[in-house]
């Protein structure tokens, strides 16, 4: 959910300061889709179901990193928003990578 709001905020800002429409709203899309698709495994029916929502939100986590990583490039964002925001995605990421093997490991016992 912080994720979210962080992204949220980003375009809120881009959009409102800088004038940025298009990538904004992309990594606004996908950061919050994120937290919307671990929110949904909890749900999940299955735990094949639950990998493929983990699966969805690594997804959107990678897509979140390009859009992120494209505004840094084209000097939409600095250095230091950057690399703050970059830092969370890298984290989540790798949660998500984590708990997507962990749970494929209980599978296969």
């Amino acid at each position: 959910m912080d994720f979210a709001v962080r992204c949220v905020n980003l375009y809120k800002y881009l959009s409102q300061e800088k004038s940025e429409y298009i990538m904004s709203k992309q990594v606004c899309r996908s950061g919050t889709s994120v937290g919307a698709n671990i929110r949904e495994s909890r749900n999940a029916q299955s735990t094949s179901d639950f990998i493929n929502k983990l699966n969805i939100a690594l997804k959107e986590a990678d897509e979140t990193q390009f859009w992120l990583e494209l505004l840094y490039r084209t000097q939409y964002i600095g250095e230091k928003e950057f690399n703050s925001i970059n830092n969370d995605i890298d984290e989540i990421i790798s949660i998500l990578t984590a708990s997507i093997k962990t749970t494929k490991k209980k599978i296969d016992k």
